[in-house]
């Protein structure tokens, strides 16, 4: 039995098709996974790595900004602000992000934006370079 999952972003639906689990990062509480069966669910996504397990195939993994995770029925439904996949991320401008709020970060400690910059820049890097790991 598989879940049958579906990754929308603003501008297009990422992924779509059946898998064994997900797992994903979410506001109310760390990472969480959906297998077939899990309860009904709604929760908001915070900047975090996003892993969906196919049926069959590799793992295809997701730098995530934000959204909403549903799962109901074994259908788990992820709609992102943003959501991208290793190969679409421009690695020089994310490394260029880093550093711009590494900088703000050193300017004003207390510069939550800069930090939620540093944390979204450090995750794309993470996922563009296969480094699962590093993103969580």
């Amino acid at each position: 039995m598989t879940l049958q999952v579906q990754i929308v972003s603003p501008e297009r639906v990422l992924w779509a098709g059946e898998a064994e689990m997900v797992t994903t990062r979410v506001v109310e509480g760390g990472d969480i996974t959906f297998l077939t069966g899990h309860v009904p669910y709604l929760g908001s996504l915070n900047v975090g790595l996003l892993t969906v397990r196919p049926a069959e195939g590799d793992d295809v993994t997701f730098a995530v900004h934000g959204g909403f995770v549903e799962v109901s029925d074994d259908t788990v439904s992820v709609l992102s602000d943003v959501a991208e996949l290793p190969e679409t991320i421009d690695v020089a401008r994310a490394q260029l992000a880093l550093e711009r709020a590494e900088k703000a970060e050193k300017d004003d400690p207390s510069d939550t934006e800069a930090t939620e910059a540093r944390r979204r820049a450090e995750l794309r890097l993470a996922v563009a370079q296969g480094d699962t790991a590093a993103a969580h």
